[in-house]
């Protein structure tokens, strides 16, 4: 037997509104692409581990644009134990 809808059906609790959450500024980002051979992405792949190529290339690039010897360090210590 069909039941209507007025029939034993409770009224739904008003909900509280959620408070708006504040958006932070978006940065305004560019793309910087190059071109390299296949055994060399797989290189970077394959030491950078995986899903994680970009954030490598990354740092590494930023790493040696600021003189960072510490982080490129840091960075050849995770490729080496990737590659192993």
């Amino acid at each position: 037997m069909s039941k209507k809808k007025s029939e034993k059906q409770e009224p739904r609790a008003a909900k509280e509104p959620r408070p708006k959450k504040e958006k932070a500024p978006k940065q305004d980002l560019v793309v910087f692409a190059f071109r390299l051979p296949v055994t060399d992405r797989d290189l970077i792949h394959r030491a950078a581990g995986p899903g994680k190529a970009t954030k490598f290339v990354h740092s590494a690039a930023l790493a040696a644009s600021n003189g960072d010897d510490s982080a490129f360090k840091e960075l050849t210590a995770q490729a080496r134990s990737n590659i192993k």
